[in-house]
């Protein structure tokens, strides 16, 4: 049968047929190879994971490195000192010529008090050290008109013991006197007991006679006065007369120019003068001795550089020299005082915690303000102990603040470690021995000084939070390097000379190696 067409069918007319629009016909792509596709992909994990150990290779690497070679804390911040400011002196506010966050430099005017009463207390003081000073010229022409007395009162001394040696060399001489007269009275009764006879003979004259018995009765006078002057002279001497016609008048005690009254009242006048002055003496001692001993006080014996040496040491005159001292002191107190009215900063720093205000009135070592050093600053780092093997002082020190980020980082050295962790520094301690104990991590404040910091470039501000890093492989430099305690501190002992001017407070300097 031949081929033929087959039967064309028509749809029905309920159900007319639509084409489909062109563009929705989807366009046939020849069939994809079913191996090429999982080897493309299982290509491509390998190159990414070939990348990945390379970049973990780059930058884990050094990484590590750098850990197993520093040490590094995150509990780290910026520490240094707040000098308190406070008034020496109390008194009333006048002036506050700073204020919270101004920068100050030391000896800048802080805080002015009311002055008024100090500068009276001044005045008050200056008066006192004018009495003083008049006081002083008293006692000096007082000390010099004693001066005066001792040499009168020395040269009476001498005098009175000259007059007795003279009183005693006038009774020899008295005595001589008397001896003669008696040879004259002998002489004048030999006349008259040869007289005698010849003129009952009719010998010689009545009138020859007469003048015999007259030239007798003078000599016999004569003789009584001679002894009534010896009996004079040894009562001027504190002698006795003797009962003993036959007595030797002439003898006279070898010490009598030491112990005679007036030699004595002469050598108490002395004393007395010399006393004044400071010069203390016996008066068991005898007038020549103490004379030989007060001349004793000056090598070559001179008088005038004794009473010198004794005018500048007298009591009176030193009481004077102490009073003026005393009233220089007060003088120089109420000037301290009266410069004590103008608080001044100790320290270059910034001021913060003010407290006062003028018509506040404060007392002594009140804490009126604080000043904060801005070059005296460190870093306080807490690391753990598990960390400080390899610490040591002098190890040069990263610092990452978290204020400047990334943008600065800031050169130190270790500089010193805290005798005792935080937890045996707090106030209430943890009581181990109560059974509780848990071991933990404990951390060391690590003191870290700053090196070439400069304020003015870039400030770090007290409790800033620091990251350390702490080159270990780095050889330490610096002070004490390599250790692990600073060296002990050298006090400076004060000396122990007196001295008008307060002593300072000692001052502790640090041991160099």
């Amino acid at each position: 049968m031949p081929d033929s067409a087959p039967p064309t069918t028509t749809p029905p007319a309920t159900t007319p047929a639509i084409a489909p629009p062109a563009e929705a016909v989807p366009i046939a792509s020849p069939p994809a190879s079913p191996v090429a596709v999982p080897r493309r992909r299982h290509s491509i994990r390998w190159v990414i994971l070939i990348l990945v150990l390379v970049i973990a290779g780059i930058v884990g690497v050094p990484w590590v490195m750098h850990s197993l070679h520093t040490a590094s804390t995150d509990d780290a911040y910026v520490n240094g000192h707040l000098t308190f400011v406070a008034p020496r002196v109390a008194g009333q506010v006048a002036k506050v010529l700073v204020d919270d966050n101004n920068r100050v430099r030391r000896g800048d005017l802080l805080v002015q008090l009311d002055k008024e009463p100090y500068e009276v207390q001044r005045s008050i003081a200056e008066a006192a050290v004018t009495a003083a000073k008049a006081e002083l010229a008293t006692a000096k022409a007082q000390a010099r008109g004693t001066v005066g007395q001792a040499r009168s009162a020395r040269f009476a001394l001498e005098r009175a013991i000259e007059d007795v040696d003279n009183q005693a060399a006038l009774l020899k001489a008295r005595i001589a006197t008397l001896n003669a007269k008696k040879a004259s009275l002998n002489k004048a009764q030999a006349d008259y007991d040869r007289a005698m006879p010849l003129v009952q003979s009719n010998a010689l004259s009545k009138e020859d006679f007469g003048t015999r018995t007259a030239a007798l009765q003078v000599a016999q006078a004569q003789v009584e006065e001679a002894v009534q002057g010896v009996y004079q002279l040894r009562v001027a001497l504190g002698l006795d007369i003797p009962t003993d016609p036959n007595a030797d008048l002439s003898k006279v005690p070898p010490d009598l120019d030491q112990t005679f009254s007036a030699v004595r009242q002469a050598q108490a006048s002395v004393i007395q003068a010399i006393s004044v002055l400071g010069v203390e003496d016996s008066y068991n001692k005898g007038p020549r001795q103490m004379i030989a001993d007060f001349y004793k006080r000056d090598p070559q014996g001179d008088i005038d550089k004794i009473y010198a040496v004794l005018l500048k040491d007298a009591p009176t005159i030193k009481q004077a020299e102490a009073k003026l001292a005393q009233a220089d002191r007060n003088l120089d107190q109420a000037n301290l005082d009266l410069k004590y009215c103008d608080v001044v900063a100790e320290i270059d720093g910034v001021v913060t915690r003010r407290n006062v205000n003028p018509g506040n009135n404060v007392v002594i070592g009140q804490s009126i303000m604080g000043v904060r050093s801005l070059t005296d600053i460190w870093v306080d780092a807490n690391f753990k102990e598990t960390q400080l093997a390899g610490l040591k002082i002098g190890l040069p020190v990263d610092l990452d603040v978290d204020m400047y980020g990334s943008r600065k980082v800031f050169k130190g050295r270790i500089s010193g470690f805290t005798m005792g962790t935080g937890s045996t520094l707090a106030l209430l301690p943890a009581e181990n021995a109560t059974g509780n104990f848990v071991k933990v991590v404990q951390r060391l404040p690590v003191r870290i000084d700053l090196i070439d910091y400069t304020p003015d470039e870039a400030p770090l501000f007290i409790g800033l939070s620091v990251e350390p890093t702490v080159d270990l492989t780095a050889e330490p430099s610096g002070p004490n390097a390599g250790k692990l305690l600073q060296p002990l501190m050298v006090t400076a002992v004060p000396s122990t000379t007196p001295s008008m001017v307060p002593s300072t407070a000692p001052v502790a300097v640090e041991a160099r190696p």
